[in-house]
């Protein structure tokens, strides 16, 4: 791991009296007053029953909240967050200290330090998840290897718009000395242009994690020669111009402070400003400026301003060569956003200097 860079992690929790305690003998209604009343509980005995008291609280939140608008879904979403943080469960020796319970190796490698401490379930659950994914790997339909992305760190589940980016690269005609990926997260549109023939490709990224994932993953193998990584915002130490520069931004506005993770999903007022500002600066005169976006926003009311567009309106700095877009895959029928996902569309806006 590069120690260099703070990794995000859940903090641990170092509580100096002991919680009071979750098991199969407490009331469970009693259990989640307590979690309303900002009171925080542990879970003992079994780790399923963590999971019996995420359901309950579910439960309980349903009955009084409606979930049926995109608005409602993120209001229950954000009201489940605050108030399942504070059910815990203990570590001891980089293991859960309950019976029949996951052995997850971020345990290890992110505490290497502490051996006796809490953490909220709902993220150990997410460590859980993330060990699975980071230890077997996951197959993507653009890439000939599997991405292994490390803890904190978002990958596509869908994959409309890297099949869009990769239809445009197998066209595009220019040059393939270097290329910018912004926010390169677990690195997948890198992959892709070093897969097209990019000899050198420079990305950034304002979460840590990303950064120490690519650098363990691509280790002293050919592709770590190919993409060099910086810990920073928008272009990072990357001044020299290029031919090509690729964002695949947050696709809704925020309407919350955003953490750490949130930064992949949502933008905030000031992200395509400062980035269109850069990215003039950096994109060689017959340069290609690549975005990969999504209709989401709009079609589920979160806003009524399109950053491309109003940037293309109002900007003077670049013009549009082509726009492409791509239906996006139906969900499951079983999901409640399916009303608006049937709407949705990814776009790949093309963009040269004006």
């Amino acid at each position: 791991m590069n120690t260099d860079i703070r990794v995000n992690k859940p903090e641990p929790f170092f509580p100096e009296q002991p919680l009071p305690q979750y098991n199969r003998s407490i009331n469970v209604s009693r259990a989640i007053k307590g979690i309303e009343a900002v009171k925080p509980i542990q879970i003992t005995e079994y780790f399923s029953n963590g999971l019996e008291l995420l359901n309950e609280l579910q439960k309980h939140l349903k009955k009084n909240m409606p979930s049926k608008t995109f608005k409602e879904q993120r209001e229950y979403r954000l009201a489940y967050k605050k108030l399942s943080k504070l059910i815990y469960i203990k570590v001891t020796n980089h293991e859960l200290a309950v019976k029949k319970a996951p052995a997850i190796g971020w345990l290890e490698k992110l505490y290497p330090e502490d051996n006796n401490f809490l953490l909220p379930f709902t993220k150990v659950q997410g460590l859980n998840s993330a060990w699975q994914w980071y230890k077997n790997g996951i197959t993507l339909p653009v890439l000939r290897n599997k991405i292994h992305p490390f803890y904190g760190v978002y990958f596509p589940t869908r994959f409309d718009h890297l099949i869009l980016f990769d239809n445009w690269l197998k066209r595009y005609q220019g040059p393939k000395k270097s290329a910018i990926d912004v926010g390169i997260g677990s690195g997948v549109l890198s992959f892709q242009m070093v897969k097209h023939g990019f000899q050198k490709v420079f990305g950034t990224d304002t979460n840590p994690n990303a950064i120490v994932g690519l650098t363990e993953t691509m280790g002293e193998t050919k592709m770590s020669r190919k993409i060099e990584l910086d810990f920073a915002s928008l272009f990072g130490k990357f001044e020299k111009q290029t031919e090509l520069i690729v964002f695949n931004p947050p696709w809704l506005p925020a309407a919350h402070d955003l953490d750490k993770n949130d930064e992949a999903i949502y933008y905030n007022d000031t992200l395509f400003p400062e980035f269109f500002a850069e990215a003039k600066k950096r994109l060689l005169p017959d340069g290609k400026l690549v975005i990969i976006f999504s209709n989401l926003a709009t079609i589920t009311n979160a806003t009524t301003t399109h950053p491309i567009e109003k940037e293309l309106a109002e900007g003077g700095r670049f013009k549009l060569e082509t726009c492409l877009t791509r239906k996006v895959k139906a969900g499951s029928s079983k999901t409640k956003r399916e009303d608006w996902r049937a709407e949705e569309l990814v776009d790949l806006w093309v963009l040269e200097n004006a």
